[in-house]
């Protein structure tokens, strides 16, 4: 059966030998390429701490641009807190994290608002230096009409953001791949694998499943993938179609 499915060519534009993940990030370019809401495209890549969301928001960008869209990625690490803002609920806060780590409506009066309807599409970048706990006041720059802007964070879905995105991508990933993910990346910034767990036990995960249990963000998502296996993605729901596929048309 999978050889018939990779000889068949895919409505999708897919194509034998042709890599799962690409696939699946070609249909949701194509897809994200194909919007014109009559001002920048705004696009969130939601989903649980190391879920893979910046390595996805990566490829949707460039993916995007190789379609012939102006393509801007960016990432909550640029809008969060000061330290003593994000840490005033205590170090190991789970509620802390989920209320205090990001300034969500900073983001949104600075991008979102902007790059919607009736705005002037200057945006910022960031407003902080995230490893210097510094403030940055860089001045706005400006998107074009039909840019897409490609956004990757956590907690996107909460209320401060809602109805400020046009397209919603959730990387579903379950949390022991997460953690494993999370814990071996940031090991040598907490200084030891038992202390990077301790870290996503107790406040990043802990954080993510008041989420998912507060907004439930995979229903409401308009693009949901299954990231448990970077390189074979499953593009579960995308618009209005549920596919539970790679790209591919299932062989007739």
């Amino acid at each position: 059966m999978a050889e018939m499915i990779d000889n068949e060519p895919s409505r999708y534009g897919s194509r034998r030998g042709r890599p799962p993940r690409d696939q699946v990030i070609g249909r949701i370019a194509d897809h994200l390429a194909g919007r014109q809401p009559g001002h920048p495209l705004r696009v969130a890549v939601d989903g649980i701490t190391a879920a893979g969301k910046t390595t996805l928001a990566r490829a949707l960008a460039a993916a995007v641009g190789e379609r012939g869209r102006p393509a801007v990625h960016l990432s909550m690490d640029g809008f969060h807190h000061p330290r003593a803002h994000r840490h005033r609920q205590g170090r190991d806060s789970a509620i802390g994290y989920y209320q205090d780590a990001y300034d969500f409506p900073a983001f949104a009066r600075s991008v979102l608002v902007p790059l919607g309807p009736g705005g002037d599409h200057r945006y910022r970048r960031r407003i902080i230096d995230l490893a210097d706990d510094r403030a940055i006041d860089e001045p706005p720059v400006a998107a074009a009409a039909d840019a897409v802007l490609v956004v990757d964070g956590s907690f996107l879905q909460r209320h401060e953001l809602a109805g400020l995105w046009d397209e919603v991508v959730f990387a579903d990933t379950s949390f022991p791949v997460a953690r494993r993910r999370g814990t071996r990346r940031d090991t040598e910034l907490f200084g030891s694998t038992a202390e990077a767990e301790h870290a996503f036990d107790h406040r990043y995960h802990a954080a993510c499943r008041h989420y998912l249990a507060e907004v439930d963000p995979a229903a409401h998502a308009t693009i949901v993938v299954g990231n448990d296996d970077l390189d074979h993605p499953v593009l579960r729901r995308i618009g209005d179609e549920h596919t539970g596929s790679t790209g591919h048309t299932p062989a007739s």
